[in-house]
């Protein structure tokens, strides 16, 4: 494992290693959240309805940790969600739920010899999910073993990236949605090789094939072939015909009626759903509505603490700590001078570590400012640590903005899902005698 001497973590946090745990069944999350968790000052130095009060109140026993359910997540995003950010999303929010980038399965079998930069994780940052791409069974299931003794809460199948790397070349990601019997599968081989619960995070649906209809043959397959009981619901179909990943955010447009007509057709199934979701106020407008889960993608990257900073007092009622974005950068200073450059060759490297920041003053006094100095301490050679990082641009942020505590919670869209309800397709009709032709052959 990997072991940083001298390493210690401001607050609650521990040397940057990843956990293990024994082997044992843990609880769906979901499941139990049914009714079916001046210089000298610039140097660092909802709520709820009833029901999801209930939730918020069910904790979670994982690995002798107790987690609040799935309300909110941060969605897996390749280049995005590494461990710098999660560290820094877990300073931020105690309590919501973070997944890795995804990796794929090819990418854990033949790294064996180097899993730690791949796999490992400080423990605080639990609760966090593992995401696995991939399109070959004995890949999969070899990746899964090798995952387990890195203590992940639950493991997620992806689905639903549309990248012409992942879903063209390489035939997984959203290819796989055409394929629900290779997918059911998939998810009773990872279920087999794990004792933790596991997951799939799709589209609604894939080019032409973008019915309601589709979509729940899709998820009727899955849940009937496989122990999966949770599916992230991404409420735009994907595009494979050569548009950018970006494009397939932005053209294909939401059909959120689709997520709520899944909790009506499969009422013993666990959805969360994702996609155009850009604060908490919205967040909480979702699962008004009923969402089981609700999950966050580039906000939570690009509006980094004003997405996070609300999700526990907003989404899980937790009081409000009196987090500062000050406190947050004396806490982020330890640990990225304790991993910096710990893999060679200089990576991580400053300019990785503080990367997941960019988010932290977003839309205030000398955002701008500071980002200019953060790409000349880029390139200069003092700044050899994020401590010195800090020292040379954190000038550009006014005391007030570094100091003041969490305001108070922004106003999302009013209607987002006000439509939802009205616009619900008919009810699905599962076909059985199907899945028992894909159970046979």
């Amino acid at each position: 494992m990997v072991k940083f001497p001298g390493y210690s973590l401001i607050s609650s946090f521990t040397p940057f290693h990843c956990i293990i745990l024994k082997k044992q069944r843990r609880l769906s999350a979901l499941d139990l959240s049914s009714n079916n968790p001046t210089k000298s000052r610039r140097t660092l130095s909802v709520c709820a309805t009833k029901q999801q009060l209930h939730n918020i109140n069910t904790h979670i026993e994982m690995g002798g940790e107790q987690y609040r359910p799935p309300l909110f997540s941060v969605a897996p995003m390749m280049e995005w969600t590494d461990n710098h950010y999660r560290t820094v999303a877990r300073i931020i929010s105690k309590h919501a739920w973070l997944y890795t980038e995804m990796l794929a399965a090819e990418t854990i079998v033949y790294q064996q010899e180097n899993l730690d930069r791949f796999l490992a994780f400080p423990s605080e940052q639990h609760p966090i999910v593992l995401q696995i791409g991939g399109n070959n069974l004995d890949n999969i299931a070899k990746a899964t073993q090798l995952a387990n003794a890195y203590g992940y809460d639950e493991i997620n199948l992806n689905c639903g990236c549309p990248s012409a790397k992942v879903a063209g070349h390489g035939c997984f990601g959203v290819r796989l949605m055409l394929d629900p019997k290779f997918v059911g599968e998939a998810m009773s081989v990872i279920a087999a090789n794990t004792d933790v619960p596991v997951s799939v995070k799709c589209r609604i649906g894939v080019d032409d094939h973008d019915s309601y209809n589709e979509l729940c043959d899709f998820i009727y397959k899955v849940s009937s072939l496989s122990p999966t009981k949770h599916f992230i619901i991404h409420s735009r179909k994907a595009l494979l015909n050569g548009i950018s990943p970006a494009d397939n955010r932005r053209i294909p447009p939401l059909k959120y009626e689709y997520y709520y007509a899944l909790l009506r057709d499969f009422p013993d199934l666990r959805f969360t759903i994702n996609g155009g979701i850009d604060c908490v106020d919205e967040v909480n407008a979702a699962l008004r509505e009923g969402a089981h889960g609700v999950m966050v993608g580039r906000a939570a990257f690009n509006n980094l603490w004003n997405t996070l900073a609300h999700v526990d007092s907003a989404v899980y009622g937790v009081p409000n700590s009196g987090l500062t974005r000050r406190k947050v950068l004396e806490q982020y200073q330890v640990y990225g001078d304790a991993v910096l450059g710990t893999y060679g060759n200089n990576r991580p490297n400053i300019r990785e570590l503080i990367k997941p920041l960019f988010g932290l003053f977003y839309c205030e006094p000398g955002n701008n400012l500071w980002k200019r100095k953060a790409d000349a301490a880029f390139l200069m050679k003092n700044i050899t640590t994020v401590k010195s990082f800090f020292e040379e641009t954190l000038v550009a942020i006014p005391d007030a903005v570094l100091d003041s505590p969490v305001a108070e919670l922004p106003s999302g869209r009013k209607d987002l899902f006000a439509n939802a309800r009205g616009l619900l397709p008919s009810p699905y009709e599962t076909r059985p005698e199907e899945v028992v032709l894909y159970a046979q052959s």
